[in-house]
């Protein structure tokens, strides 16, 4: 079994909840965050246009919810699991947040700071650095992605303004 296959069971859960955020027009990614036992403690959805806020990007609301069910800010020994790779603002509150790892499924080369535009994440400066595996039902996570842009922008494939 390879890492992305492992990890495969929560990215469909982080699936589900991208899918979630179609419903309020949202940008349609997803985020779930496991326990170091596997147990998922945190549910997150993109909701910028839902709340009008513009930190409500998925990996945030499953960060805050995590933090919440632990009853501490430090999520040390958990998994944040996101379907797109995550922006600059949160790759930096995965690190603050120190969590073990973070699982993504699509590369953002536009705005990704996990390896493709920036490396948050692996910065030697901070003082936390998780894991990283990325690809993790990358083809879906791309797929639905696309969809969503096919009809809000100017096509498959233009996903400007992700994380904008």
């Amino acid at each position: 079994m390879t890492p992305t296959d492992e990890w495969a069971p929560a990215m469909r859960l982080a699936l589900a909840e991208a899918r979630g955020a179609l419903d309020t027009e949202d940008v349609p990614i997803g985020a779930v965050v496991l326990s170091g036992d596997g147990e998922v403690i945190g549910r997150g959805r993109n909701v910028r246009e839902a709340a009008h806020d513009p930190t409500g990007h998925a990996e945030v609301v499953a960060l805050r919810e995590a933090a919440l069910v632990r009853g501490e800010w430090r999520l040390e020994g958990c998994s944040l699991v996101v379907t797109l790779e995550p922006c600059t603002m949160c790759a930096g509150a995965a690190v603050l947040a120190r969590v073990a790892r973070v699982v993504f499924g699509a590369h953002d080369v536009k705005a990704g700071a996990v390896g493709s535009l920036w490396d948050v994440v692996r910065d030697r400066r901070l003082n936390h650095r998780p894991e990283v595996v990325s690809g993790v039902l990358a083809t879906e996570s791309t797929a639905l992605l696309d969809a969503f842009f096919a009809t809000h922008r100017a096509g498959p494939g233009d996903r400007s303004g992700l994380h904008a």
